[in-house]
């Protein structure tokens, strides 16, 4: 996986790219808690995410779960039809913003 990131003062985005899954959901979480501190909005842009398995979505709760404790907001955006189904189906899109 493939992880860009782009800080603008409290915003952060992160593009991901490839596979998010048990072997690289360890490679998001250690980027998520090296850079989260002082970050007010944070964007997780999946246009080139091709696959999520159980492992990406508990990285992704967690993500969701440290923004919401300090006070910040996340958002999932571009997501492709393949991703989105499991989103749909684990009821992330209840939780989660994802536009």
């Amino acid at each position: 996986m493939t992880i860009n990131k782009i800080v603008e003062g409290d915003k952060m985005t992160l593009i991901l790219e490839d596979r998010l899954d048990t072997t690289t959901a360890p490679q998001l979480e250690n980027e998520l808690k090296g850079s989260l501190c002082d970050i007010k909005e944070l964007i997780l842009d999946l246009n080139q995410l091709d696959y999520i398995s159980s492992a990406g979505l508990r990285v992704l709760l967690a993500a969701q779960k440290q923004m919401t404790k300090q006070l910040g907001k996340m958002e999932i955006r571009n997501v492709n039809e393949t991703v989105m189904e499991v989103f749909e189906i684990t009821g992330f899109v209840d939780i989660i913003a994802i536009r």
